[in-house]
């Protein structure tokens, strides 16, 4: 899995809030993207998943074999976190991993118990989404973009919401993901990020 990046710009009216940013991601890599708020972290994170488009250059993806990967079929290769993605609130916490694992696979065959248990939510199962509390809910997403069978993992501001226990839960888990899995990161906050190596700078890019 390969996502090269060629001179990508995005513009909002008449901002440029990207400019010029050219990189490469490599599987088995994992990526921080820095930078203080406003610098376009966020902005950045959504260009490569595709979710907004790019106002110039352009974003390739390739599968294991180097083979282009369309735009159009890219949301199935990833699964991302971030405090401003909503969770269906009126699935219970069982419900909503029923639902993702129809479009999502589950490293290991993992169940739905096996998930409340990773979560360490299992007392919550059957509680419905809208009364978590807000580090519940970050740790239900986590939990999902940990245990995504995909070949890319984004997380943007990930220990938002999180107390000190799921912030040591979110430490011990994020390097355990696969080798052959593209992990990045956005954030400003060194401590979710000291073990990585790579570091990107946004604020190179405008």
């Amino acid at each position: 899995m390969r996502i090269s990046v060629e001179n990508i710009g995005k513009k909002f009216v008449r901002e440029w809030i990207i400019r010029k940013a050219s990189f490469e991601l490599l599987a088995g890599q994992s990526y921080t993207l820095v930078g203080p708020n406003g610098s376009g972290k966020s902005t950045l994170i959504q260009l490569l998943t595709g979710m907004v488009p790019v106002s110039e250059g352009a974003i390739q993806y390739f599968d294991k074999a180097n083979r282009s990967i369309h735009i159009d079929k890219w949301y199935k290769q990833l699964v991302m976190a971030a405090p401003y993605l909503e969770l269906i609130e009126e699935f219970t916490l069982r419900e909503l991993f029923e639902f993702h694992v129809n479009f999502k696979p589950m490293k290991d065959n993992l169940s739905a118990a096996g998930f409340e248990d990773f979560i360490e939510l299992s007392h919550a199962r059957n509680k419905t989404i809208r009364y978590f509390s807000s580090g519940m809910k970050q740790r239900v997403k986590l939990g999902l973009a940990f245990m995504s069978d995909v070949p890319v993992v984004f997380l943007d501001e990930p220990t938002s919401n999180l107390d000190v226990q799921g912030i040591d839960w979110y430490l011990r888990h994020v390097q355990g993901l696969s080798a052959h899995q593209i992990l990045i990161l956005g954030s400003n906050v060194l401590q979710e990020y000291e073990f990585c190596k790579n570091i990107i700078s946004v604020g190179e890019f405008k």
